[in-house]
């Protein structure tokens, strides 16, 4: 009984986390099919002004009283890198497979992963993550080409995603659990003004704010409550391993939702960074683990 006690409490951690990342792509592959009607920047506008509204009603920050001077800045550079990764990463949606665009994006984190670790071994992980860059970008001879454009939106969501993680962690010491809804708020005042900006009116159509709902909860309030309950009962770098499968969740999301088919070289390349990913996770200094809300 106590071995099958300590299965149960390995395994449910796992599980959670996996949950939480099908959630998290499956509501990119949702916010996808919005595009054609609200585009990307509309899309990721309402989403994360949604989000804002939910974490709020959840987690009620106000209850900490408001954070000082001083404190704001790690705050206020956590939000924003929020809301530009999101901007960003929707805008690389709109114009390559996901799988694709969430490989790109890893690249941040991965960099923050590397950079914590000084070992022979991180020359192998660059090695796999040029491999993987060389195979996707348009200088790779890829058999379907992807987007320039899309490329650079995704590349440039990864720069966002590791100020997130940086300056996440800064925000996180000073807030704690509000940190989350905080920066939110911060990502929703930047985007919200920018959606509103390009669709006016058009934005708050009642016909779509149920399916926005719906992206902002399977990629928000679901996955962030699941990942703390795993974080609490497994070890971060365990944690960093297992998030290094969401390149391969996200392409079999769009593959299954969205009819996104990959070549076998495009394959490869998110396989190399997969395992650049868990490699450095591996191998690198113990950090925290800390996702984007994407």
């Amino acid at each position: 009984m106590p071995l099958l006690t300590a299965s149960r409490s390995i395994w449910f951690p796992v599980v959670l986390l996996l949950v939480a990342m099908v959630s998290i792509q499956t509501g990119a592959a949702l916010a996808k099919t919005l595009f054609p009607a609200l585009g990307a920047v509309g899309v990721s506008a309402l989403r994360l002004g949604l989000a804002a509204l939910l974490l709020c009603a959840i987690m009620r920050p106000w209850r900490g009283g408001w954070p000082g001077l001083h404190s704001c800045r790690s705050l206020l550079v956590y939000g924003l890198a929020l809301g530009g990764m999101n901007m960003l990463f929707y805008q690389a949606l709109e114009r390559v497979p996901l799988g694709i665009a969430v490989a790109l994006e890893f690249t941040g984190p991965l960099a923050v992963a590397l950079c914590s670790s000084r070992r022979v071994l991180d020359v192998v992980w660059v090695a796999l993550v040029a491999l993987g860059l060389w195979l996707l970008l348009p200088v790779g001879a890829t058999q379907a080409p992807i987007d320039p454009l899309g490329a650079a939106f995704a590349l440039a969501a990864g720069g966002c995603w590791a100020l997130y993680i940086i300056y996440g962690r800064k925000a996180g010491t000073d807030h704690g659990s509000r940190t989350v809804a905080l920066g939110t708020v911060v990502a929703a005042l930047m985007a919200m003004p920018i959606g509103i900006a390009r669709l006016g009116g058009e934005l708050f159509v009642p016909a779509f704010l149920p399916v926005a709902l719906a992206v902002a909860v399977l990629s928000t309030a679901l996955p962030y409550s699941l990942e703390m309950v795993a974080l609490r009962r497994m070890p971060s770098r365990t944690f960093s391993m297992l998030m290094s499968l969401e390149p391969a969740v996200a392409a079999m999301s769009g593959l299954i939702f969205l009819s996104e088919r990959l070549t076998p070289l495009q394959w490869l390349a998110v396989l190399s960074i997969i395992i650049a990913a868990a490699g450095a996770a591996q191998t690198s200094r113990p950090m925290t683990a800390k996702r984007a809300e994407r």
